[in-house]
């Protein structure tokens, strides 16, 4: 069974950073676009930025400039890089794959909490 697991969430200072790893097994992790995803309490989840299988990446407005998304195919591993932390970043974060041909073929991490609080 296709297994997400994510990592590195916790506590920071606005203006602080974090690092979130997801890696990914049972699957051959270079035919996947990979993405992150939030949902803030009390809000829709939305798309936080993805990642092409050959590492062409999108953002979201709110992110851009200070999220990096990036991938290692060799080692199945996603990570997205939070810099210039804000309060509003404050949600649980979840790793998704997407096959690239295949695209109904999709899967959930189980999300790692991220809170931004002075």
């Amino acid at each position: 069974q296709v297994l997400l697991v994510e990592s590195g969430g916790g506590l920071a200072q606005p203006g602080g950073s974090l690092s979130l790893s997801c890696a990914a097994s049972t699957i051959t992790f270079s035919n996947y676009h990979m993405g992150w995803y939030r949902r803030a309490p009390g809000k829709q989840r939305e798309l936080v930025a993805t990642i092409t299988p050959s590492g062409s990446a999108n953002y979201a407005d709110s992110v851009k400039d200070r999220f990096t998304i990036s991938r290692d195919n060799a080692k199945a591993t996603v990570s997205l890089q939070l810099n210039s932390l804000k309060s509003e970043d404050t949600a649980v974060y979840y790793c998704h794959a997407r096959h690239k041909i295949v695209t109904t073929t999709t899967y959930w991490g189980q999300g790692t909490q991220v809170t931004v609080s002075s």
